[in-house]
């Protein structure tokens, strides 16, 4: 998807500055937010992906203007209202104002925490041998996609080299769209810097990205 949110090789934002013995957490809400977004994604009512595309879509006001975690909250409030977890006037009002018995109920305890706590495996087994090979020259595609993808816009349409194979993983671009895992082969693939801001860069940078088959062509 094209948005703010892609803002890899942009230029007016200034230079990142790192702060000094930055806290894991800025504010108590932001802990209860991340462990919030973990159990939500436990009990099945999202995942990762779909989570990721909930912050792409919000407006660019709204994102530019708002820190890491104040994006995880409007995107897990909207997700919530979306998918009838909470109605936006219980959003509102910021709290239950019914008691949706109706509503299928699932369960999170303090058992699930360290199993949720552990970055899951988005590996799949192979159905067709991998399209490209270490060293082989590959060209990103040029498309601009109105739903998720994971295909940065500044390497569209520029030329790398395969520097790894990482076998078969979850697709996220279909996940996202509703047609499931498809697993598709995932590389890691090199570009010069000239190659992809001209002959002003800086010609001992080297840009590396994870690239799904579906985003590679034979340069």
């Amino acid at each position: 998807m094209n948005g703010v949110h892609d803002m890899g090789g942009m230029d007016g934002f200034g230079k990142v500055e790192p702060e000094a013995n930055e806290p894991v957490f800025h504010a108590r809400w932001e802990g209860r937010l991340m462990a919030m977004t973990r159990a939500m994604t436990a009990l099945g009512h999202w995942n990762i992906d779909i989570g990721r595309y909930g912050i792409e879509v919000l407006p660019p006001h709204v994102y530019l203007s708002s820190s890491y975690y104040r994006r995880w909250y409007f995107r897990t409030a909207n997700l919530a209202v979306q998918r009838g977890l909470i109605g936006a006037d219980e959003l509102e009002a910021g709290r239950a104002l019914r008691t949706d018995s109706g509503k299928k109920k699932k369960t999170f305890s303090e058992t699930d925490v360290e199993r949720v706590s552990r970055r899951g495996s988005f590996g799949r087994a192979s159905a067709t041998p991998a399209r490209f090979k270490i060293g082989e020259r590959v060209r990103a595609i040029n498309t601009h996609p109105k739903s998720h993808t994971r295909l940065p816009r500044y390497v569209r349409g520029h030329v790398g080299v395969i520097e790894l194979v990482h076998g078969t993983h979850v697709f996220p671009d279909d996940l996202v769209a509703g047609k499931g895992e498809v697993p598709q082969w995932l590389y890691t693939v090199r570009f010069e810097s000239r190659e992809l801001w001209g002959p002003d860069a800086d010609p001992t940078v080297k840009v590396s990205i994870d690239a799904f088959e579906p985003y590679l062509e034979h340069a």
